[in-house]
């Protein structure tokens, strides 16, 4: 009787332990039932952008956005926004994270839907991967940091990237507001430097798709004066790229253009940040005989956070948005687009940035959509 009653209990518990173990895999299954069908996107026709001003456009920010439908969604407003052009960017590290191995995903899926849409990409290409910078070990540096000996790396990768977008994506800009000491690795800004990385990538560009556009610079407006440790003024910058002799390496000039409180059609000058201070990067190029080469400003902008000293009023924001694009289509013929920062944050950063934004993380338009949509004359019907 003993052995039996032992079996008994043994059996028992061997029977509470599967229901323990069951349960688990119970809620597994109860969730797996009920999970939300997944998103199917199809591409649908190519669309076409309607616009009354071609040089419209706007910087994504895409970069983030692990949803393909919001990628998807995103530059269907666009579109109808009435912006032929996308600044987007493209980080080296994200795309090659391991020498020599590419994972295209995140930007064929951008590529894909911006060209089924009728946009013009402009790729913004940058950043170090951690096999491109020096030894944590013997120094810390930031993924703005890329030493000379790492150069031909870079080309290597804009060549696979023009290379595997060819005809589809020609234009790239070549890293990202070198005269600013953080853009630059947190180290003294460096022209000349800057300059032999253009002579690293842009013959083997040309070679992988002799059709591509190397925009320079992508310069930040600064008043930073000579030893600053912040970084240094474009227009100095920009006249020491050309005597490190940049010329024949870059075949447009990427530039900034913030209003910050001033309206787009305040005058240039060299001691005042304002949209139009672009016109003096432009008498750069004229004074070194570079005048054939055209202008893209890949980010502008003005910001109508209600407490940040550099916004504007919301009002002012629109007014000036629209003036900015309406001067340089009537005033710079050299210029080919102007691109707003910034269309729309993946997520929201808690700061005075997302007052830059368009439309709101969850695909609401702000009233600057609206009012630049109708200057535009874009198709009215969001999807």
């Amino acid at each position: 009787m003993d052995l039996i009653e032992r079996l008994r209990a043994n059996t028992q518990t061997l029977l509470r332990r599967i229901q323990v173990t069951r349960l688990p895999l119970l809620a597994l299954l109860i969730l797996w039932a009920v999970r939300p069908a997944p998103v199917h996107l199809t591409l649908g026709p190519p669309q076409q952008v309607v616009t009354a001003n071609p040089s419209v456009g706007v910087h994504t920010r895409l970069t983030d956005e692990v949803e393909e439908w919001k990628i998807q969604h995103t530059l269907q407003m666009v579109r109808q926004m009435g912006a032929p052009w996308v600044v987007e960017y493209f980080p080296w590290p994200y795309i090659e994270l391991e020498d020599g191995k590419f994972n295209w995903s995140h930007s064929d899926a951008v590529i894909k839907h911006a060209e089924n849409q009728g946009l013009t990409v402009i790729a913004r290409l940058g950043w170090a991967p951690w096999w491109a910078r020096p030894d944590p070990d013997e120094q810390e540096t930031t993924l703005t940091h890329l030493d000379a000996e790492h150069y031909d790396d870079f080309a290597d990768f804009v060549v696979a990237f023009v290379g595997r977008y060819r005809g589809r994506v020609n234009h790239v800009i070549l890293w990202n507001e070198p005269n600013l000491s953080f853009e630059w690795g947190y180290r003294p800004v460096d022209p000349a430097g800057y300059v032999e990385l253009l002579r690293a990538v842009y013959p083997r560009a040309h070679a992988a798709n002799p059709d591509v556009i190397v925009l320079a610079g992508a310069l930040a407006p600064t008043l930073e004066p000579e030893g600053s440790p912040v970084g240094l003024s474009d227009l100095t910058y920009l006249e020491r790229m050309y005597k490190a002799g940049a010329a024949p390496y870059f075949d447009a000039l990427a530039a900034h253009a913030y209003g910050l409180t001033s309206p787009p059609e305040e005058p240039p000058t060299a001691s005042a940040i304002n949209f139009r201070r672009v016109e003096l990067l432009h008498e750069i190029m004229v004074a070194h005989s570079d005048e054939g080469k055209p202008i893209y400003v890949t980010e502008a902008g003005w910001n109508d956070h209600p407490r940040w000293a550099n916004s504007v009023r919301p009002a002012q924001r629109i007014k000036y948005t629209i003036g900015a694009y309406e001067w340089a289509r009537q005033n710079w013929p050299w210029c080919a687009c102007v691109a707003m920062w910034a269309f729309r944050y993946p997520a929201s950063t808690l700061s005075y940035q997302d007052y830059y934004a368009f439309v709101t993380t969850d695909f609401e338009p702000k009233v600057i959509y609206l009012e630049v949509q109708n200057y535009t004359g874009g198709i009215g019907t969001l999807p």
